[in-house]
């Protein structure tokens, strides 16, 4: 054998137990440390993974063998409409960690929100937060402002609860996504105040994030159902001739203990998996309203980020978008978080500035020859189809 005495194990022990995640939307376990010399920001945002495209960039990095030369890398689009806030939430130290102190709720809250609250929200009676509501209308609302004055003076962490728009982004659902999201910067006073300017007020993914940030993707892999050892853990075949089947582990086990240990591969679950990816380039911030969003100073064409045909199992892309580098978990139209950093970057690659000469907009369904309609039509000349459409 060509591993006659040791070898590193197959897959890693630290991801157990592989099993199929609890949540579908990313939750941010953590966030980042908070930082009372600047304003009132929020640190982590929800949007809907599109697909992939490639861009063109001259990179710059001395020392490598592409410095100042063209480079073609893979690039994930995400399209994040504005969210709103709805609430905010305040949190107080204790022995065992944080403690939720109260909650305060806007007065008007959508149907889309609301359809969060419920099983069956065609059968319900819709009567969610009615009651609620009437706090800010009895004695002009002095509840409400008692707790927001509770926040203030005992919590140390402010969050604010917000939704995400469904009726702005085509994935087939209508009940929206909601995450509380921290507030860093300012005061515990001025991250209240900022809360609820902001109620029932939008915030776009440009207010959060900015170009040439590094940012951290959460979510739910692309499930895969029940697989066996060689693909769930990457175990080696037995030889062809092996009775009774070749992608399996050979020996799962001494005869004593009389057990299967935990660390031995088996078959199961594989995918659907919640994971944090670090370290995500953002490459630009695309307006929804820019019809030439996808268009750079080399390539001048007005196109949208939208590719020809629309990108496969998604559809079109007509709000604000996020470009990143590389792959991100999930499938198309899977929810992920995006948090800033937990962590100060100082590796010239985090800190290196890009621009982007060209982004592929040609159809993804396929072998894609053109950028945009126009240009396909001008190549084509006129169609049979074309002739009885007019």
């Amino acid at each position: 054998s060509h591993c006659k005495y040791e070898q590193p194990r197959h897959g890693s022990l630290a991801f157990l137990p592989r099993k199929r995640a609890a949540r579908h939307r990313g939750r941010c376990k953590s966030f980042p440390k908070d930082n009372a010399a600047n304003p009132p920001h929020l640190t982590a945002f929800l949007a809907y993974k599109a697909g992939m495209t490639h861009v063109v960039r001259d990179l710059d990095r001395p020392g490598s063998k592409v410095h100042k030369k063209e480079i073609v890398e893979a690039a994930t689009v995400i399209e994040a409409p504005p969210m709103v806030i709805v609430g905010v939430v305040g949190y107080i130290e204790t022995p065992r960690g944080q403690r939720a102190l109260t909650s305060v709720w806007a007065e008007h809250l959508s149907d889309e929100v609301k359809r969060r609250f419920y099983k069956s929200w065609y059968r319900s009676k819709k009567k969610a937060f009615t009651k609620y509501a009437s706090k800010y209308t009895t004695d002009s609302g002095k509840e409400i402002a008692s707790d927001l004055e509770r926040i203030k003076k005992y919590s140390s962490t402010v969050r604010v609860i917000a939704h995400t728009q469904m009726s702005k982004v085509k994935i087939g659902q209508k009940k929206a996504h909601i995450m509380e999201i921290q507030v860093n910067g300012g005061t515990i006073a001025q991250k209240v105040d900022w809360a609820r300017e902001h109620f029932e007020k939008t915030v776009s993914v440009g207010d959060v994030f900015e170009k040439d940030e590094v940012i951290d993707v959460i979510g739910v892999t692309k499930g895969h159902g029940v697989t066996g050892v060689t693909a769930r853990w990457g175990t080696k075949k037995l030889p062809r001739k092996t009775h009774r089947g070749l992608r399996k582990v050979a020996c799962i086990g001494a005869w004593h203990p009389a057990r299967v240990m935990y660390s031995v591969a088996r078959a199961g679950q594989d995918g659907y998996h919640h994971r944090t990816e670090v370290n995500k380039k953002i490459y630009r911030i695309g307006s929804g309203e820019d019809k030439s969003n996808a268009s750079t100073e080399f390539d001048l064409t007005t196109k949208r980020i939208t590719p020809l045909g629309g990108f496969p199992h998604y559809g079109e892309v007509n709000e604000d978008y996020v470009l990143i580098k590389g792959s991100c978990v999930g499938v198309k139209k899977r929810v992920l978080t995006l948090r800033k950093t937990l962590r100060v970057h100082t590796k010239r690659s985090a800190l290196e500035n890009v621009s982007l000469k060209f982004i592929d907009t040609s159809s993804k369904f396929g072998h894609g020859r053109f950028q945009t309609k126009e240009e396909k039509k001008a190549f084509m000349g006129t169609l049979k189809k074309d002739l009885i459409e007019a």
